[in-house]
């Protein structure tokens, strides 16, 4: 297994190691990517160790989908008992930014969205930091949220608040400029 001394920022996380799978070495993958090819296709991808600062070259041996738990099993080329799948244990795979897929306008990437700020469209005020996204039929961003005052997040908890990634609700998502509005429908913030 290669390493590479890339930066951070030239990588996205497509999937998370979670657990062995059996006693051959394959592994439980959850995946942070829309794109199942990437857990399906053999070849080569990347994997950082969790207490690693540089990723590692491994090799993609084949993979499956388990239905109905939202995971993948893959066999990552010379991890061929239990204990080496499990030494990979909360281990992330990657691939290069440059080879992320071309999104349709409408579709971001999940890493692109956190950290958004988050503006109410009727007030102009902001509320909140996108801090996670959630597939559920529907995605549902997690929004740290200050108050209803508008607080900064000098609050010593402030609220997490799920909001449904729909066009109805999140009308506006500008990149560029690092924010995004809501038009939350009676209560949504309250709940």
């Amino acid at each position: 297994m290669a390493t590479n001394s890339a930066t951070p920022e030239d990588w996205v996380e497509i999937g998370r190691i979670v657990a062995p799978q059996g006693v051959k070495g394959e592994v439980r993958v959850y995946p942070s990517s829309d794109f199942p090819e990437r857990f399906l296709e053999p070849g080569a991808r990347w994997l950082k160790r969790p207490r690693s600062l540089t990723p590692e070259t491994v090799e993609l041996v084949r993979g499956r989908h388990i239905d109905g738990k939202g995971l993948y099993v893959v066999q990552i080329a010379g991890v061929n008992s239990r204990d080496a799948a499990e030494a990979l244990r909360d281990a992330v795979l990657l691939v290069p930014a440059g080879d992320r897929p071309q999104l349709d306008p409408d579709e971001f990437y999940v890493a692109d969205l956190v950290g958004l700020r988050v503006i109410v469209r009727a007030t102009g005020d902001e509320i909140g930091t996108v801090t996670d996204i959630f597939a559920a039929g529907n995605d549902l961003l997690e929004i740290t949220y200050y108050s209803p005052e508008g607080d900064k997040p000098t609050l010593p908890k402030p609220r997490k608040v799920l909001v449904p990634f729909v066009t109805a609700i999140v009308p506006v998502v500008n990149l560029a400029e690092k924010y995004l509005e809501i038009d939350p429908p009676a209560g949504l913030l309250e709940a």
